[in-house]
């Protein structure tokens, strides 16, 4: 099932890839001011119990990947449609997620601010 759910995500990134411009002039997500903070309270509050949210430790759920190695795998920033649709995975632990617009930017500057951290 993990397959299945990077499987899942590497098509979004792919797709995302094929539309995405570089130099589409979007503003980094961290430019929000306190979108990196309400990220993180976000993923504190609803993630952690299985992901390993901030710059160090282990998945409290051995098969729940990381959040700081998450832009190793694609650009975090392509999630931005699948939180906004809803995201499902099939892995049966997994909840849907469904995010606010403002959450989703918040959850995204978090994810980013993990990949300088």
């Amino acid at each position: 099932m993990r397959a299945t759910i990077l499987f899942t995500l590497a098509v979004v990134a792919a797709l995302a890839a094929c539309t995405a411009r570089p130099d589409a002039g979007v503003p980094a997500l961290t430019a929000v001011p306190g979108a990196v903070q309400r990220g993180e309270a976000l993923v504190r509050a609803r993630c952690a119990v299985c992901h390993a949210v901030g710059p160090t430790g282990d998945s409290p759920m051995a098969e729940a990947p990381p959040f700081r190695d998450l832009h190793t795998r694609y650009p975090v920033r392509f999630l931005q449609e699948a939180l906004a649709e809803g995201l499902t995975t099939a892995h049966p632990a997994m909840p849907p997620v469904e995010l606010a617009p403002d959450e989703i930017r918040d959850l995204i500057a978090y994810l980013e601010s993990l990949e300088t951290g």
